[in-house]
């Protein structure tokens, strides 16, 4: 139940965020249930030994911090500037949205938007925190920049460049996006039904997406 101090969050996009969690919830699990059952097998052909080194390996390659996430994404919006980067430099960033949209609630506290997401039937939980930093460049553009931290962790930053759009009116904005931290072979799943979202959480928030080149990898 959102809390009294809980922002105003699109519907919208909190539908589109309920879908994703739907669809990533079951495939984190089938990770753990494909390891258990490597295990199991391993264990039917030889004995609990070879079995065990078998499951330590699994358990080591998918959570060993292997992968990194990073690119850029350029969007179009009917929006004008200001009201743009309002937006991304408030509690709720259109490209945060799988973030705040899960979240149990968002918080706002001077600059800064707190998400507290649980899982695992509410036994576990993830506090993310969003520091936010906006500021007006030489050239007349706004930039906007986000530091997301999970649990006092570094997370992720996002940089958006914000600016008019002169041929058709409105707005461009390009975001370049970095992870801060690496992630295991578990996360893969994750990630695959991400990018079945992402586009649609945007557009139901107004954003076109323009262009996306997007590195999850090595």
């Amino acid at each position: 139940m959102p809390s009294a101090t809980d922002v105003d969050r699109s519907p919208e996009a909190r539908a589109v965020a309920e879908r994703y969690l739907r669809r990533e919830r079951p495939l984190t699990a089938l990770v753990v249930v494909l390891v258990v059952g490597i295990f199991l097998a391993a264990y039917a052909v030889s004995s609990l030994l070879p079995a065990i080194a078998v499951a330590v390996v699994l358990l080591v390659a998918a959570r060993a911090p292997l992968l990194q996430s990073r690119g850029t994404i350029r969007l179009r919006t009917d929006d004008d500037p200001e009201t743009v980067a309002a937006a991304f430099a408030g509690p709720t960033p259109p490209v945060l949205a799988l973030q705040w949209g899960i979240a149990d609630n968002a918080v706002p506290s001077d600059g800064t938007a707190t998400y507290r997401v649980s899982y695992l039937l509410g036994l576990r939980s993830v506090e993310m925190s969003v520091e936010t930093d906006a500021e007006r460049t030489s050239d007349g553009a706004h930039r906007v920049d986000l530091a997301v931290t999970a649990n006092g962790s570094a997370w992720a930053t996002y940089t958006a460049m914000i600016r008019p759009e002169e041929k058709d009116g409105g707005t461009a904005v390009e975001v370049t996006y970095a992870a801060e931290r690496r992630f295991g072979l578990r996360r893969v799943p994750q990630q695959l039904v991400a990018d079945r979202y992402r586009d649609e959480v945007l557009a139901v928030q107004g954003y076109d997406v323009v262009e996306r080149d997007a590195h999850f990898g090595f």
